[in-house]
C-alpha cells in the first residue's frame, strides 16, 4: 500500500508488507512535531531515521533558501529585494509613466505688468487716427475710407500725386505733417532702442505698420524721387481763426462724411518742418534696414530733405505768416531741427559731414542749447534740444569718437545730465503740483504730452548709463543715483496712468476709470451708416452721453496745474488727444516696460556709423628661410 506523507509527495516503502504492520500504521497516525526530538523516533529502524532527518533539514532548507535555477538565493532576501522594486516602481517609474503619458501644455506666460497692457492700447490710436483707403486689418470697426480726395486742390496745377493717406492730428480732421513727422520720429526712435520689447509683447509688426503708414505718405509730400526740391506740401485741411466758411474746426463731422474744402498749405520755406521731415525718414530707414530698397528710399528722401532746410535762401520758418498754421502749430526756432535732423541722418547713413553739423557750435548756439533755458529742457513737437542732444550723448557713451568732435559732445553730455537734474523736484527748476505731476509747460494747459516725452528721455538715460557700468551723475555736488531717475519716469507715467488726485486714467481704455467725453470728432459721432453734415453734427459735441465710439488708447490733454480734470467734449484742453502727445506716451511705457527684458539695443542704431579709428593692418606672415 502507499503510505501517506505529511510533507508533500509520496512515500513507499519496498515490500507489500513491512517488518511490523501496526508500526507502519502508528507512523502514518504520528504527526510533524512528534519528529522534532531524535527520542520519538528511536524505534524507528536505522535507514527510517536516516530518510526522515535527511527530509527534515531538507524542508528547513527550503524554508530558508529558494531555488532560482541557475541562483540560490535566501528567502527572506529575495522578499525585500521585491518590496525594493515594488518600492522604486511607485515612487520612481510610476510618477513618470504618468508624467510622460498626461498630454503636454505650454507653461502659462507671465501676465503682461501695467505698462505693457498700456502699450497694446496706445498703439490703436494711431490706428483710430489713420485717414485714406483703410486696411481690412485696422481694427477700428467705427473708421472708414476718408480724405481720399486730399491734395486734388494742387495736384492739377502741380502734377503731383494725390495726398491721401497720413494721419489726422486730433481730435479735428487736419493733417499737420510737423507734429505728424515728430510723431513718427518718436516712435521710430523707441524701435531702435526697444526693438527687442516690441517683440517681445507682439507688437513690433504693429508698431512698424503704423510707421510706414506715416512715412509712406511724408514721401508724398515732396518730390521724393528727385535730389533736389523747391516746396513741401506742409498741412491738408485746417481752419482759420474767425473764418464763418465750413471748415475742420467749423463742422463737427466724421472723417468719412468731411463735404467742404480742405486747401493743401504749400511751404517753399521751411527749414523747421523740413529738418523734422528728414529726421523721420532717416530714423525710420534704420527700422526698415530689413527692407534695403525702402530703407534706401527713405534715406534720399530724407536727405532732400535736409539739402532743401539748409538752403540759404529758405530760412524762414514753415508757420510764419500762414493763418492755417501759425496758431495752432507754430515753429519758435529751427536750429534744433537742424541738430536733429543731422544727427539722425549720421547715425543713418555714417556720413561724417552730418556729424560735423550736428556738433556745429553755430547750431548749439542759434538753437540756446547751453543757455539752461527751462523751457528748452522740455521735449515737445517744438523743442528738440533735450531729444537731440541725449541722442548725440549715446554717440559719446557708447562709441566715444574723440577729435574732433569731443568737446561739443561732452558739452552735450554735460548738459543732457543738468536736463535730468532739472526733472527732480528737490532741485525747483519745475513746479509740481500737489499730486506730484512736474509742470514742464509752466502750468499751461494740456501738460500731459511733455510729461511723456520727458518720463521716456529719463528712463532712457537711465538705461545708457546702466548699459555702460554708470551709477548715476552729478547734479552740482550731489551725486544722484540712476534709480532716483527712473522713479522720476515710473511717477509719471503713473500719474498718467491713474495714480493722481482725480483717481483718473488719462489713457481711454486704460483702467476702470478714464475720460468718456473726449473731444473727437470721430469718436463722438455714431457710427449709424447715418451721414451728419457740417451743422448737424454740433448736436454730437453737446450731446450729454458719452461718447458711442470708444477712442482706445488715446491719451487726453490732461489735468490743470491744480490737478483738477474736467471730463467735458468741449473743452479740449482737458480731452483732445495729439498723436505727437500718444507718440511720446507709447516710447515712455516701452522704455519702462519689463516685458522682454530691461535695457537697451545698443548697436542697431550704429550700423550704418563706419570704424571710428583705423582698422589695426594684419600682421605679416610667418618668416620661412
Amino acid at each position: 500500500m502507499d503510505a501517506r506523507n505529511h510533507w508533500g509527495g509520496s512515500l513507499e516503502i519496498n515490500g507489500e508488507h513491512g517488518p511490523d504492520d501496526d508500526d507502519d500504521r502508528r507512523l502514518q497516525d504520528w504527526d510533524r512535531a512528534s519528529l522534532a526530538h531524535q527520542h520519538q523516533f528511536d524505534h524507528l529502524s536505522e535507514t527510517q531515521q536516516s530518510w526522515l532527518l535527511a527530509h527534515s533539514v531538507e524542508e528547513r532548507k527550503k524554508k530558508k533558501y529558494v531555488d532560482l535555477g541557475c541562483v540560490v538565493c535566501s528567502r527572506k532576501a529575495l522578499k525585500w529585494t521585491l518590496y525594493g522594486f515594488a518600492a522604486a516602481f511607485f515612487l520612481i517609474a510610476l510618477p513618470i509613466i504618468i508624467a510622460k503619458t498626461i498630454p503636454r501644455h505650454k507653461p502659462r506666460p507671465p501676465p503682461p505688468d501695467n505698462y505693457t497692457v498700456a502699450v497694446h492700447k496706445a498703439l490703436l490710436f494711431f490706428n483710430a487716427q489713420k485717414s485714406g483707403k483703410l486696411p481690412k486689418s485696422n481694427g477700428i470697426s467705427w473708421r472708414g475710407n476718408s480724405g481720399l480726395q486730399d491734395g486734388s486742390d494742387v495736384v492739377n496745377s502741380d502734377g503731383g500725386v494725390l495726398l491721401v493717406g497720413g494721419y489726422y492730428d486730433a481730435g479735428d480732421n487736419t493733417k499737420f505733417h510737423f507734429p505728424m513727422s515728430f510723431a513718427m520720429t518718436m516712435l521710430s526712435w523707441s524701435v531702435i532702442e526697444y526693438n527687442y520689447k516690441y517683440k517681445a509683447i507682439g507688437e513690433y509688426d504693429h508698431v512698424r505698420d503704423i510707421i510706414r503708414w506715416g512715412t509712406d505718405y511724408l514721401l508724398l509730400t515732396f518730390n521724393s524721387s528727385s535730389s533736389k526740391i523747391d516746396k513741401i506740401y506742409s498741412q491738408v485741411g485746417g481752419s482759420k481763426n474767425g473764418s464763418t466758411t465750413p471748415d475742420d474746426h467749423n463742422c463737427w463731422e466724421r472723417p468719412e462724411d468731411m463735404d467742404y474744402p480742405r486747401p493743401t498749405q504749400i511751404t517753399n520755406s521751411g527749414p523747421d518742418l523740413a529738418g523734422e521731415m528728414a529726421a523721420a525718414l532717416a530714423a525710420a530707414s534704420i527700422v526698415f534696414r530689413d527692407d534695403a530698397s525702402y530703407s534706401k528710399k527713405l534715406v534720399k528722401g530724407a536727405e532732400t530733405l535736409f539739402d532743401f532746410a539748409r538752403d540759404g535762401g529758405r530760412r524762414t520758418p514753415y508757420s510764419r505768416g500762414n493763418p492755417y498754421i501759425e496758431p495752432y502749430y507754430n515753429s519758435t526756432g529751427y536750429y534744433d531741427e537742424y541738430m536733429w535732423g543731422a544727427a539722425w541722418l549720421y547715425y543713418a547713413t555714417g556720413n561724417s559731414t552730418y556729424i560735423s553739423l550736428a556738433t556745429n557750435p553755430g547750431f548749439s548756439g542759434h538753437a540756446k542749447a547751453f543757455y539752461m533755458i527751462p523751457e528748452l529742457s522740455a521735449l515737445s513737437w517744438d523743442n528738440k534740444l533735450p531729444a537731440v542732444m541725449l541722442l548725440l550723448t549715446r554717440l559719446r557713451i557708447f562709441l566715444n569718437p574723440g577729435y574732433p568732435y569731443e568737446d561739443m559732445l561732452r558739452m552735450y553730455h554735460n548738459v543732457t545730465g543738468l536736463n535730468m537734474c532739472s526733472y527732480l523736484q528737490q532741485f525747483h527748476v519745475f513746479n509740481f503740483t500737489k499730486g506730484d505731476m512736474i509742470e514742464l509747460n509752466l502750468g499751461k494747459p494740456q501738460p500731459l504730452q511733455y510729461v511723456a516725452n520727458a518720463a521716456f528721455l529719463a528712463s532712457l538715460y537711465v538705461d545708457y548709463m546702466n548699459a555702460t557700468g554708470v551709477p548715476g551723475w552729478n547734479c552740482g555736488p550731489t551725486f544722484i543715483s540712476s534709480e532716483t531717475l527712473r522713479q522720476f519716469a515710473t511717477s509719471q507715467v503713473e500719474y498718467i496712468l491713474g495714480n493722481n488726485p482725480a483717481k483718473m486714467s488719462y489713457v481711454v481704455g486704460y483702467g476702470t476709470r478714464y475720460p468718456k467725453y473726449v473731444h473727437h470728432r470721430a469718436a463722438s459721432t455714431p457710427h449709424d451708416g447715418k451721414k451728419y453734415g457740417c451743422q448737424q453734427g454740433f448736436k454730437w459735441l453737446d450731446n450729454r452721453g458719452a461718447n458711442p465710439n470708444t477712442i482706445t488708447g488715446a491719451m487726453v490733454a490732461g489735468p490743470d496745474k491744480f490737478d483738477q480734470f474736467k471730463d467735458v467734449r468741449r473743452n479740449y484742453s482737458y480731452t483732445e488727444p495729439t498723436l505727437a502727445g500718444n507718440a511720446g506716451l507709447v516710447a515712455a511705457l516701452v522704455s519702462l516696460t519689463n516685458s522682454g527684458g530691461v535695457g537697451v539695443d545698443k548697436n542697431t542704431i550704429f550700423s550704418a556709423v563706419p570704424p571710428l579709428y583705423p582698422v589695426s593692418s594684419p600682421p605679416p606672415p610667418p618668416w620661412k628661410p
